[in-house]
């Protein structure tokens, strides 16, 4: 297996950079809550929120349907759930990747019966090919092929996440 770059670590500091902006325009005087979905949300919410200058929340919540595979299982677990009570409040849900969207479909219908105020998905990549879920990403940085991608956060069985770049396995 061969690492290929497919966004470069300038690309997506310019779509990080651009998110920011729409959040911010929207957000300033609101006090969000700014939900990052872990592992692979980590890095990209750590350098969102450093564009953002207003006050703000951060929280994880832990929810998962691909475990240590390379595709989605379709059973979604969360691994841990949601702290702080968002009832009234403002959430922005940041993802790394919406993929199948299995996962995401699941996690903003459960947020959605804790009444928040407003409710919007931030992810850094659409991959709209393999949607199987109904999902709608308010904010994105960037749409991908159908290709298994790592780093920036993203994973191959927890390898791969602390490269710079978003990367493809080619064989």
């Amino acid at each position: 297996m061969r690492l290929q770059v497919l966004v470069p670590r300038k690309d997506i500091e310019t779509a990080v950079k651009k998110i920011a902006g729409e959040i911010t325009r929207d957000y300033r005087d609101k006090n969000p809550v700014i939900l990052c979905v872990l592992k692979g949300s980590l890095i990209f919410t750590s350098d969102l929120v450093r564009h953002l200058d207003f006050p703000l929340e951060i929280d994880f919540v832990r929810c998962s349907s691909y475990g240590k595979n390379d595709k989605s299982s379709g059973q979604v677990k969360m691994a841990s759930g949601l702290k702080p009570d968002i009832k009234g409040r403002h959430v922005i849900v940041v993802e790394d990747i919406v993929d199948t969207g299995i996962t995401l479909a699941f996690l903003m219908h459960y947020l959605r019966t804790k009444k928040p105020a407003s409710l919007k998905l931030c992810a850094l990549a659409d991959k709209p090919s393999r949607r199987l879920g109904v999902v709608n990403i308010d904010y994105c940085g960037i749409t991908v092929p159908d290709k298994f991608l790592v780093g920036y956060g993203l994973d191959a069985a927890e390898k791969y996440r602390n490269l710079p770049d978003i990367c493809y396995l080619e064989e």
